[in-house]
């Protein structure tokens, strides 16, 4: 369930620093594609960044625009129809591009060809989300354009944050600088890729709106930042009721009627602890359980927290901050349904948006 008023908050903020640094902000689709909410975020944004031609067909239909699309590969089958619905085509390397300049000919005056570039250089600490990992499949190095640029390539674009605040970025730019500034005399524009969590309580947004602008100045470029996760950050949760409690070898388990591994991928991949409300750490003396998903998989589960009072079937439980990198996420396994999808509204009523069924799961499988 999103909050509504919420959300605005975190629009707003976004909508200022693009109109105080200058840069185009747009929503990532794979971190948050709750297009029930669209119409909210048009008030706001105007485009969206796309990683397959079903993420910029759905930035057709429900943001208005043609998507700001990369892909590490694009399968020749979907190339004419991701031109189609994209403003910028991005491309991962040169061979890509390459591949496809016969096609980009003829779409020449509609999208804009650029060009990912790996800096080699990323705070990003857990290898899973690390893109300058040694061999690394995604972007081209310096060494790479020794011969320069293709002469139709008009925009870099990198991705190296995650979460990051934006003193890594800043660091970030000293090193694309040094290692690509000499291309941007022949460029129209720089993709700072997603990452920048600039909703995050803490975050220095006077910082980035300052760097940002800075570097607008200094390079002549326009500027695009693609985030997910600040979109949505912090604006909703995943409510859950606890079917059974299980004990054994004098560890209690709470049984959910979610599942980890089909509806919190994410927070088993990081891995990463998920806030549950009235719950802490475990707390020796207190009530402490392990929480359980509802699927097969013996790793569905994660824990501990320590509670208030002791946990019994038909309790609910809610999850914070399940909005981002969530629903995008979920899948069928086991036939668990999906969460269903709800606005808690500005006027404080309840709307439900989705609910899932057999049809869903079905429909997936034949």
């Amino acid at each position: 369930m999103i909050d509504e008023k919420r959300f605005r908050k975190n629009l707003s903020l976004i909508n200022r620093v693009s109109i105080e640094s200058g840069a185009e902000i747009i929503l990532a689709f794979k971190g948050f594609a709750m297009w029930g909410v669209f119409p909210i975020l048009r008030e706001y944004i105007s485009g969206a960044a796309a990683s397959s031609l079903d993420e910029a067909r759905l930035c057709s239909d429900e943001i208005g625009s043609p998507a700001h699309t990369y892909s590490p590969v694009y399968k020749r089958s979907e190339f004419q129809s991701i031109l189609k619905f994209s403003s910028h085509v991005t491309f991962n390397s040169l061979n890509q591009f390459g591949k496809y300049s016969t096609e980009l000919q003829r779409y020449s005056k509609k999208v804009s060809t650029g060009l990912r570039i790996n800096p080699e250089y990323s705070e990003v600490s857990h290898g899973l989300y690390n893109p300058c990992s040694p061999g690394s499949r995604l972007g081209v190095i310096a060494d790479d354009l020794k011969d320069g640029l293709p002469e139709k390539i008009e925009g870099l674009h990198f991705h190296v944050l995650f979460e990051s605040d934006s003193y890594a970025l800043e660091k970030v730019l000293e090193i694309v600088e040094v290692k690509f500034g000499k291309f941007f005399p022949q460029l129209k524009w720089i993709n700072m890729g997603g990452g920048h969590l600039m909703t995050r309580k803490d975050y220095d947004v006077v910082h980035l709106i300052k760097i940002l602008k800075r570097f607008r100045e200094k390079s002549g470029l326009h500027v695009i930042l693609e985030p997910g996760s600040a979109f949505a950050w912090e604006t909703g949760e995943l409510v859950s009721t606890v079917e059974d409690i299980v004990e054994n070898q004098s560890i209690k388990t709470a049984i959910l009627d979610v599942s980890f591994i089909a509806h919190m991928p994410d927070c088993l991949e990081m891995p990463y602890k998920p806030k549950i409300a009235g719950a802490t750490d475990p707390v020796p003396g207190k009530p402490t359980y392990r929480i359980g998903g509802n699927s097969c998989l013996s790793g569905d589960v994660m824990g501990e927290w320590s509670f208030e009072r002791e946990l019994k079937p038909g309790d609910r439980m809610i999850f914070r901050d399940m909005i981002h990198y969530t629903m995008v996420k979920t899948t069928t396994f086991n036939g668990v349904h999906h969460p269903s999808i709800g606005i808690w509204t500005m006027d404080g009523k309840f709307k439900l948006i989705r609910e899932f069924g057999y049809e869903d799961y079905k429909n997936r499988l034949s």
